[in-house]
């Protein structure tokens, strides 16, 4: 029997319709020697979603005595794995890949899709890695385990920066705009990150490093304001360090002419 995931988005909400193992419709499903060893979400880095679909890839590495035939991997959010309680799904898309590394041991390459119609956006956070590998040889040995990890399901983020006057006389003041915005998965659209701290940078001319001038808080918009003294050519940036929900960015840089 081969495993399979199907994913069914409902009336807006992520449900799971099915998932089949070798003698077993229970989650955390273990039986023979099958073993999982290891499990690596995108890299190893969070899973960061905008507002269209977006893929990610999961290896899943185990052993068997008879060696690893087929795997599968997903990333849901919700108090327990059961249709009902279930109300975020990143499922496979593509029939996994598995590759032989030796007699007992393989490694499966899942590609999972988020798609940001189905969440909502208070479900940003920690979520949980389900894990499984089917051995050769076997109709029946595996190992399902529905919470094998847990990874960060973020909201992407975009922030600006506009420096004006400019050009701009050396001491006179210059004002330092900026938005920080992070997609609405329930409306498909990026709105203002408000009350977060943003760090504004400065790189002179010919120098090789930024440095912090000053920090400064999102309005109930989303945007950002400093005033600072013209001191010399360069390059201004703001510079977010992310939440629990929001990844880490930073604006392109907006260079400035003081005369």
């Amino acid at each position: 029997m081969r495993m399979r995931t199907t994913a069914v988005a409902v009336s807006g909400a992520v449900a799971l319709s099915a998932l089949a193992v070798p003698a077993a419709q229970a989650f955390d499903s273990h039986q023979g020697r099958t073993k999982i060893t290891k499990v690596v979400v995108n890299g190893g880095k969070d899973l960061v979603v905008g507002t269209s679909r977006t893929r990610f890839v999961i290896t899943v590495t185990g052993t068997d005595p008879k060696g690893i035939k087929e795997g599968i991997a997903l990333v849901w959010h919700g108090k327990k794995y059961d249709p009902a309680h279930i109300d975020g799904l990143i499922a496979p898309q593509d029939e996994p890949t598995c590759v032989k590394v030796d007699a007992t041991t393989g490694t499966c390459k899942v590609v999972v899709e988020a798609d940001p119609r189905g969440f909502r956006n208070s479900t940003a956070g920690t979520w949980k890695v389900l894990a499984g590998l089917l051995a050769k040889g076997s109709a029946e040995d595996h190992v399902v385990t529905d919470k094998y990890k847990t990874v960060k399901v973020k909201r992407a983020a975009r922030l600006t920066v506009n420096a004006s006057p400019e050009p701009v006389k050396k001491g006179k003041a210059l004002t330092v705009a900026g938005a920080l915005t992070r997609a609405n998965w329930e409306t498909r659209k990026y709105a203002g990150y408000t009350g977060q701290p943003v760090k504004l940078q400065f790189k002179k001319k010919g120098a090789s490093a930024y440095t912090t001038v000053k920090t400064v808080k999102t309005d109930a918009r989303g945007k950002l304001k400093a005033t600072v003294k013209a001191s010399a050519d360069g390059t201004f940036r703001y510079v977010f360090a992310g939440s629990s929900t929001t990844p880490a960015v930073t604006s392109a840089g907006d260079a400035v002419d003081v005369r």
